[in-house]
């Protein structure tokens, strides 16, 4: 790949280790960035290069724009991939890197900034015909204007950050009398975590499914789709275990929603790796676009056990200006996996982090498995970032089979020294609600944790 010889990680944890595996098949030479807390992290370690960007704290080194680009610079790096997080779906980044002729494994500012804003992004879908949740198209700032949306579309509602992302800025509203408290506590986490309050309404389904569609785009116009992921299984709107295929669409309905999902996206002008998100209404049987996110998803390895497809390779070849690899004819998907994220938490404490020194880490093996960590015996779990530690994926020829190889895996997964979530893994997949597929996105706080408290 004569274009890019030398990338440059701008992330930490396991998806820069991910991305330096990936550069290291393809011939290209890796720049590790890391901050103080950092600096004894396998992605330092297996890099060609390495350069601390300065201490612990995000704002000061893994969202400092200017001495990423400098430190690209100064290593002659002719690329950056940002994983996921921190500046991956930052549009001034992405615009920065092409002023500085540095390749952004990514899609371009234009798109990043239209995709991020879930207004803009809800009436691009409209306008391809790709159905949106019911709820107001327009933003909405006050009780005034969320009112009327709420008698036409009737309760239960959410508020959702326009400018949101991961799961911020959201709340529900079950009556009227809750209106006014949901809306400024929505307005608060929006402008807290993304600098914007604007809001908007849509009506919210009860019995959910949170399905996902994995693209993978060209620049000559070139595009497939890699199938379905279910991400139903989440608490506190943050995903805790996914799975594909998904068991609640037919085959029919799975050809309508990849379909739907590769239009948007070829209708945004995207190119690169990215995933187009739906509402699944169990109960009406008809899917809704919720958001894209443009970047790679913690949950990509789902997607590669079953294809094949390395997802983050092709991504960084999209980047060099390379045609994708494969058609979509090509495209095979077997069996069933399931990832399980392993978070340095305490689910006997409300899940609460559990940041500390890893005395011993045995990670599980055999056919069908798969493990993507940064961590080792002796490696300290700092503080300062996202608590994931692991994420254990499995797969077999069907659902049963691949929850019976889950289970056998996370009971060879051992952690010392530290608090994790694998034992609330266990007891999900032993659950008979679970392995009976019934489920929706609210059965984890609304049923389990109460039932296993």
């Amino acid at each position: 790949m004569p274009q890019i010889k030398k990338l440059l990680v701008a992330n930490r944890g396991e998806i820069a280790v991910r991305i330096i595996r990936a550069c290291q098949e393809l011939g290209i030479k890796t720049v590790a960035l890391y901050s103080d807390a950092d600096k004894e992290s396998l992605h330092v370690r297996m890099a060609d290069q390495a350069v601390c960007i300065g201490p612990p704290l995000p704002a000061r080194s893994y969202l400092n724009m200017n001495i990423i680009l400098s430190a690209c610079r100064a290593t002659k790096a002719d690329a950056i991939h940002p994983g996921y997080g921190f500046l991956a779906e930052n549009a001034e980044f992405s615009e920065a890197c092409s002023q500085n002729h540095i390749r952004f494994v990514g899609p371009s500012g234009d798109v990043i900034r239209k995709m991020g804003n879930k207004i803009a992004a809800r009436e691009a879908a409209a306008a391809v015909n790709v159905p949106i949740v019911p709820g107001k198209k327009e933003g909405v700032r006050n009780l005034e204007e969320v009112i009327p949306v709420a008698e036409t579309i009737g309760y239960p509602l959410l508020l959702k950050a326009a400018a949101g992302g991961g799961g911020r800025g959201i709340q529900f509203v079950d009556d009227e009398r809750n209106l006014k408290e949901a809306l400024l506590r929505a307005q608060a986490e929006a402008q807290a975590a993304f600098g914007d309050g604007t809001l908007y309404v849509e009506k919210l389904i009860k019995n959910a499914r949170h399905v996902e569609v994995q693209v993978l785009l060209d620049e000559y116009g070139n595009g497939i789709h890699l199938g379905e992921r279910d991400c139903s299984l989440q608490r506190r709107h943050q995903k805790l275990l996914e799975e594909s295929p998904c068991t609640v669409i037919d085959d029919g309905l799975r050809k309508e929603l990849t379909q739907a999902g590769l239009a948007f996206a070829r209708s945004v002008g995207y190119s690169s790796a990215g995933t187009v998100e739906f509402i699944f209404d169990q109960d009406e049987k008809r899917f809704y676009f919720m958001e894209m996110n443009t970047r790679i998803q913690v949950e990509h390895p789902v997607t590669e056990m079953l294809t094949g497809v390395d997802i983050i390779k092709e991504q960084i070849r999209i980047a060099a200006g390379e045609k994708l690899s494969i058609s979509q004819e090509q495209v095979v998907s077997r069996g069933h996996a399931i990832e399980c994220r392993i978070n340095a938490e305490d689910p006997t404490k409300d899940f609460s982090p559990n940041p500390g020194t890893i005395t011993k880490i045995v990670f599980p093996g055999g056919p069908g498995v798969r493990t993507d960590s940064h961590c080792y015996s002796g490696y300290n779990i700092s503080p300062f970032y996202d608590s994931l530690i692991a994420k254990l994926i499995v797969m077999d020829r069907n659902r049963q089979e691949t929850i019976r190889r889950m289970e056998r895996a996370l009971k060879e997964f051992e952690v010392q020294g530290i608090a994790t979530t694998v034992p609330f893994h266990l007891k999900v997949l032993q659950d008979p609600q679970f392995l009976s597929g019934d489920y929706n996105t609210r059965w984890i706080e609304g049923s389990f944790l109460k039932k296993n408290h």
